[in-house]
């Protein structure tokens, strides 16, 4: 099985990281290489799957991957690929409003493509949205496809077809002895136990082994772990590979029906949510080809947090921090700041924003006299520094990361054109309580804490007035979480909220500021999806709404 991190549209590069793949296998005496869902353009590629161009270049690049897997003439490898649609009507005019493609997998071996499964259960939920872009192989006319290999005979499922009855009971039907699964199934928090638990009651479903082999790496906001694995018949775990790594895994199924291959741990909640963060910065910078990021170090415990994982994820020489000073900055966050930047050893200076703010002040002072001051002048703190950050940004061409968390993006707790101004934003799904509770599972990791005590203790705040304090404006962050979790990630009614015990005053608090900062988090950047409900491509509401329930 190979755990394959492909580039989406990098044809050629991920043909070549499947040649590769084959030619280890074939090395190890390998029957069968299975490759993750859509491995050779990479998953999800979206409204590209709606460019004939596109289709047309997969189907060529599978001919020629076919062709040199062709001097292993006893391994059958299966390849993940778009295929184009079968309608004469979309074929003749290549509409968009016709053109519904497949989801396909290839068997290739001896040079050719020996067979073609096309997916059955779509997925359209949380991320997915494959019924815009794809048609079912059921509701086309195709069956299951086996094939033979090393005197055994395989059927080959794609992803959610796993999850249902029907296909894998085709497949056995038709004379399968064991489920080849090819998978791309973006991580959350929990996933990895639900997703192994599913597999094995397939397995036992059907009474045959089942092998799962998985994409690892970051695709924009998603990110996939990897972690492929192998059930027996009974639905046990018997092998799995490591978790958010490219990696070659081999298992051994025996004539009498057991799976063997070695067995990589499941890591803690905590340590899937901080690879997770790693892995989706690494790519979204790698593959993006940005040479490094920079930040805005405040002393405070979110910057903290996107700092570490910035330098997990890149390394210290490709990571920039800079302190940008008010007149409400504490001498504590001046000190925190730079011994947290000294402590992961990445370039730090300062930038103090004070005389700038005058200058604005002065020049805003005939349209503002008579009027006090408010969220106005918080706010232009906060512009100010996003301004800086993206003239270094354009200056250098590092990218800037933003560190606002998804407590503040719920509750509008940032600003626009300032915070919130980046290019990638790698808390965007990380709860306050979760941001603690991840900075203390890093610290608890190296030989010393990278993030210092202090930020971890003393109380949040923005810093933009004298004495500040985030439960100034919200409420604690375990209520204001606990209400997030329920009424935003899980759909629970305000009733419901209620009826559990909450204070009616936080309920209104939280779920008023959830609905009319919805403007707000459309102009926000993109940012890592560790949740089963992220802001984003699983969130869909409306701007403009009178609905509130």
């Amino acid at each position: 099985m190979a755990q394959l991190n492909p580039l989406l549209g990098d044809l050629e590069g991920n043909a070549q990281r499947i040649v590769e793949a084959a030619a280890e296998a074939a090395a190890a005496g390998a029957h069968v290489l299975l490759t993750p869902e859509l491995s050779l353009c990479g998953y999800p590629p979206e409204d590209l799957l709606f460019r004939p161009a596109f289709l047309d270049a997969c189907m060529q690049a599978l001919d020629r991957l076919a062709q040199r897997l062709g001097q292993w003439p006893q391994l059958r490898v299966v390849v993940g690929h778009p295929s184009p649609p079968v309608s004469p009507l979309a074929q003749r005019t290549r509409s968009i409003s016709t053109w519904r493609c497949f989801n396909s997998a290839s068997v290739l071996g001896e040079g050719r493509v020996l067979g073609r499964y096309e997916k059955r259960e779509l997925p359209n939920y949380q991320v997915f949205d494959e019924r815009r872009y794809f048609q079912s192989g059921r509701e086309a006319g195709f069956g299951p496809l086996v094939f033979e290999a090393g005197g055994r005979r395989f059927g080959v499922l794609i992803c959610e077809d796993a999850w249902f009855d029907e296909p894998a009971a085709s497949a056995r039907d038709a004379g399968a002895q064991a489920l080849l699964v090819l998978n791309a199934s973006p991580f959350h928090l929990g996933k990895i136990a639900e997703r192994e638990a599913r597999m094995g009651e397939r397995a036992r479903a059907v009474g045959l082994p089942l092998c799962y082999a998985h994409l690892s790496g970051g695709q924009d906001e998603v990110v996939f772990d990897g972690g492929s694995f192998a059930v027996d018949a009974f639905g046990q775990v018997q092998a799995r590979a490591p978790l958010f790594e490219e990696s070659l895994m081999r298992v051994e199924l025996t004539a009498d029906g057991a799976v063997r291959g070695e067995l990589h741990p499941v890591a803690s909640l905590e340590a899937q949510a901080w690879q997770a963060l790693v892995c989706g910065v690494r790519d979204y910078v790698g593959k993006n080809g940005f040479p490094g990021v920079l930040l805005g170090l405040s002393g405070g415990v979110d910057s903290a947090l996107v700092l570490a994982v910035a330098v997990d994820a890149l390394g210290a020489q490709r990571v920039r921090t800079v302190m940008m000073p008010s007149p409400y900055t504490a001498e504590m966050s001046w000190t925190d700041a730079q011994d947290m930047a000294d402590r992961l050893g990445v370039r730090h200076q300062e930038i103090a924003i004070a005389p700038m703010f005058d200058r604005f002040r002065e020049a805003l002072a005939p349209d503002f006299a008579g009027l006090a001051e408010d969220a106005t002048e918080e706010n232009l703190q906060a512009r100010i520094r996003g301004t800086l950050l993206m003239a270094l940004s354009n200056k250098t061409g590092w990218i800037v990361l933003t560190t606002g968390n998804k407590s503040e993006m719920a509750t509008g707790y940032c600003t626009l054109y300032g915070d919130m101004a980046g290019g990638f934003a790698v808390i965007k799904d990380v709860a306050k309580t979760l941001v603690y509770r991840l900075a203390a599972w890093r610290n608890a990791q190296g030989p010393a804490p990278v993030i210092p005590e202090r930020i971890l203790t003393r109380p949040p705040s923005a810093e933009l007035r004298p004495d500040q304090t985030d439960q100034d404006s919200l409420p604690p962050y375990e209520v204001l979480d606990a209400i997030l979790e329920r009424y935003m990630e899980n759909d629970e009614p305000i009733e419901s909220l209620l009826a559990a015990g909450f204070q009616a005053a936080d309920v209104e608090r939280v779920t008023r500021l959830i609905k009319i900062n919805e403007y707000k988090r459309r102009q926000a950047p993109i940012g890592i999806r560790i949740t089963h409900r992220a802001f984003g491509r699983d969130w869909r509401y409306p701007i403009t709404s009178r609905f509130r329930a």
